[in-house]
């Protein structure tokens, strides 16, 4: 499993495979154990020991995490997670109609949304299985939906677009 790490700014390439940890391409040896009935952590890397405390922050991969008393926030997703807010921050960019896409390869389980209904930002509008999970996909902003390109059962691949928002002013 691949994770993507951010802590202070700088990015990380986490992979934890049978064959051992990567970090950003190389190996390294790594064990993180719980210190039980705490939020203590013991944590061995390359040779060397940390007791860390880590708290989640939040639902959408933020931790508190404190090692020899500095506190750091910490993001880490994995790859799935990555995608899908990748694809939404490029729409929320976006000042015309915004498409909302397949953050990966999936089939579409639910449609939760018809052609010109208003939607608000941050309410569900398609609902994707992928990686034998279900994925709710959000709308980026507010408007009225000006098309609907999926229907349930359908297949997409990344990228595709599954519905056109407009922006309503």
């Amino acid at each position: 499993m691949k994770y993507i790490v951010e802590i202070e700014g700088q990015t990380h390439e986490v992979e934890i495979g049978p064959d051992g940890i990567l970090l950003d391409g190389d190996p390294v040896e790594a064990d993180l154990q719980p210190n039980h009935d705490s939020d203590l952590w013991h944590l061995l890397l390359d040779g060397r020991s940390f007791t860390l405390a880590a708290r989640r922050a939040d639902a959408r991969g933020e931790w508190e995490i404190e090692i020899d008393g500095r506190k750091r926030r910490v993001l880490a997703l994995d790859e799935r997670r990555r995608a899908i807010r990748e694809v939404a921050g490029a729409a929320a960019q976006s000042r015309g109609p915004v498409e909302v896409k397949a953050p990966m390869p999936g089939l579409v389980v639910r449609v939760e949304v018809a052609a010109d209904a208003m939607v608000e930002q941050g309410q569900g509008v398609v609902v994707m299985e992928a990686m034998k999970m279900e994925n709710e996909l959000k709308a980026t902003a507010a408007g009225r939906v000006s098309a609907v390109r999926v229907d349930a059962g359908q297949t997409v691949d990344k990228g595709e677009t599954l519905l056109v928002i407009e922006p309503v002013e």
